[in-house]
């Protein structure tokens, strides 16, 4: 499995992006694409759907690492 997933409770759906990001800035990470696939599917496809992102992180010093030849 190549995904964590974790339910947020008591919170917004903004407010977890927030605390995500956050979390993931805290241990390193930035945030290199972020999709919004709610509005996404709304543009493309006039479809309604509740909030969905997906962000892409990376921690660049693990990058280098897991790259360098």
């Amino acid at each position: 499995m190549y995904t964590f997933d974790k339910t947020l409770t008591d919170t917004t759906f903004e407010a977890a992006i927030a605390h995500t990001k956050q979390a993931l800035a805290a241990k390193g990470f930035g945030i290199l694409t972020e999709i919004d696939v709610q509005k996404t599917m709304k543009t493309k496809l006039d479809e309604t759907m509740p909030g969905y992102a997906i962000l892409g992180a990376c921690n660049p010093k693990m990058a280098f690492e897991a790259l360098k030849l």
